[in-house]
């Protein structure tokens, strides 16, 4: 349990943490739930997250950034992304990170112009 208090703690200071999968799996479950707790933002909920985050700077930051940028959602604060295995023991590892609202631009291919495409569905030839 102190263990995934302080894997709690970290992922909610640094937004991102690597670690294995099973653990990662299981840290989801912690950082819900204070996600959940700083959404409701009364005295009760705060003292409940203290008791497991144990960092007053956390708890302020759980309430007054995270929590508020995650009123909108209804669930799914986290997101899991596999990073291949430790070298010791093949043990998989991933990186768990809070999510954003704004969307992740991911490399795409190179696509043809338009006027290409159009001349190669056609069958016919294009004058270069």
């Amino acid at each position: 349990m102190a263990m995934f208090r302080n894997m709690v703690t970290s992922l909610l200071e640094h937004e991102r943490i690597f670690t294995t999968t099973s653990k990662a799996k299981e840290l989801r479950r912690w950082t819900d739930w204070m996600i959940s707790l700083g959404k409701h933002g009364e005295l009760h909920h705060r003292r409940q997250a203290l008791a497991v985050l144990q960092n007053k700077g956390i708890v302020h930051k759980l309430f007054a950034e995270l929590a508020p940028k995650f009123q909108n959602r209804g669930g799914g604060y986290t997101r899991i992304v596999k990073a291949g295995y430790r070298r010791g023991d093949a043990a998989p590892m991933c990186i768990i990170e809070l999510v954003s609202d704004t969307p992740v631009k991911r490399a795409t291919k190179a696509k043809a112009p338009k006027a290409h495409v159009e001349a190669a569905q056609a069958g016919g030839a294009t004058a270069e």
